[in-house]
């Protein structure tokens, strides 16, 4: 089959979406395309801001490469699946600008609310769950949905959801490569704030999952299990990006778990890295080492400053507030910036947060305001509120998550909309 991977031109208007609006790389399109070439397919990847294309511009190039199926995201990248957009109106206008293809959507959407996705966006087929592997099998299949594990399609006036969400082996997930038009054009350094940006910025994924389960974490139906890739596959990766000129990574592993081999690898590469990860987990001499490898960025999950509170959101800790703060502290010995990450948590005081924000601000770690994080369908949180999620679970969530808001933060839309008023405006309208 040829197959059209696009990632389509985003825009936010009215939305409370709070990931970052700078291009990144599509990884989940990148292997899919790597596994549909092995397997005699001819794969095409398209990136509205990659590519500098709007919607219209990505249907015509998918009719010009003579598509039979058009994969399309309903996230910007696998770093962001986790703190989608709620709405849907991008990728359903997308889809419906591909009358004469099979359609099909992935990503958190149909991975947690999987008829709702079908309906909303318009597509033949949603995939549930990591989408590179499925991706191949429902091509394999001719884009025939019923026998492909994670897929949900339309038989007559019925909605078929086969199985559970699928998880991808990801170990041995190959080198991914890049055009250099595309890598010369990715300037955006993610979560970087030591220096700007000298040479082009990418992502890369060192892990998948994590071993923990946070209530507010949205990984239930997708990127879950934690795995951790082949050294020398992601290593011949990053050199490939290297070589094209890349100067700073953004791992978008889930949780950036110690590696010494990884650490003792990057020591040796011209490069600079951030990565996501616990303090808690890390020690002295890893933290040491994890400078020395060129970590500029760092950003920490505290959560919350009581150990009732880290125990409510179940993050299992087993460090004093004291200790996590000392670690922290010592972090930023070696690594130029280090966030502390703080989210609104029942029985944290005021007071002492402001505080304890001053105390790691003198030591130059910044530390965030707390505030209610989105209950995503696919988070424990949603489900210790609401139960499993049912087709009305985005709007629930949304129409929680703004009555807990007087304004919105600097990335989020002034004037954000209800979600059900938000997808029916047509994209683009201010």
């Amino acid at each position: 089959m040829k197959v059209a991977l696009i990632n389509p031109a985003w825009r936010f208007e009215h939305s409370i979406y709070f990931g970052c609006r700078e291009a990144h790389l599509p990884l989940e399109l990148g292997y899919a395309r790597t596994l549909l070439a092995a397997h005699g397919h001819e794969a095409l990847i398209l990136d509205g801001a990659l590519d500098g294309l709007d919607a219209d511009g990505l249907a015509q190039a998918a009719r010009a490469f003579d598509a039979d199926m058009a994969v399309v995201t309903t996230a910007p990248s696998y770093l962001f699946w986790r703190c989608a957009p709620p709405e849907l109106r991008i990728p359903a206008d997308m889809i419906a600008r591909l009358p004469d293809v099979l359609t099909v959507a992935v990503g958190p959407h149909g991975s947690s609310t999987p008829r709702a996705a079908l309906r909303k966006t318009g597509a033949d087929v949603v995939l549930r769950g990591e989408c590179e592997e499925a991706i191949l099998a429902l091509a394999d299949a001719d884009g025939v949905p019923d026998h492909v594990p994670g897929s949900v399609y339309r038989d007559a006036d019925a909605i078929r959801v086969n199985g559970e969400p699928q998880v991808a082996r990801f170990v041995d997930a190959p080198p991914l490569r890049w055009p250099d038009a595309w890598v010369r054009r990715h300037a955006h350094h993610h979560h970087r704030f030591d220096a700007a940006p000298a040479g082009p910025g990418a992502e890369v994924e060192a892990s998948r999952g994590c071993p923990y389960a946070c209530t507010f974490c949205a990984k239930i139906d997708f990127r879950d299990s934690y795995r951790r890739r082949n050294l020398d596959l992601l290593l011949a990766e990053i050199d490939g990006l290297l070589a094209q000129g890349v100067t700073y990574l953004y791992f978008i592993d889930e949780i950036f778990l110690p590696q010494r081999l990884l650490l003792e690898a990057l020591r040796n590469r011209d490069v600079k890295f951030g990565v996501q990860t616990r303090i808690d987990l890390w020690q002295p001499d890893m933290l040491r080492l994890l400078g020395e490898a060129g970590c500029v960025s760092v950003e920490a999950g505290v959560e919350s400053l009581t150990v009732e509170g880290r125990a409510a959101l179940d993050k299992k800790c087993r460090m004093t507030t004291d200790a996590l703060t000392e670690r922290l502290i010592l972090a930023r010995r070696h690594i130029p910036f280090v966030q502390a990450n703080l989210i609104l948590s029942a029985g944290d005081d005021a007071e002492a947060i402001a505080a304890w924000r001053q105390r790691l601000q003198g030591e130059g770690v910044w530390a965030n305001d707390p505030v209610p994080l989105f209950p995503y369908p696919g988070s424990p949180d949603y489900r210790l509120r609401w139960g499993l999620p049912d087709d009305d679970a985005w709007e629930r969530a949304h129409a929680h998550y703004l009555a807990q808001f007087d304004s919105m933060s600097d990335i989020q839309e002034s004037e954000p909309l209800p979600l059900a008023e938000l997808e029916r405006l047509a994209p683009g309208v201010p």
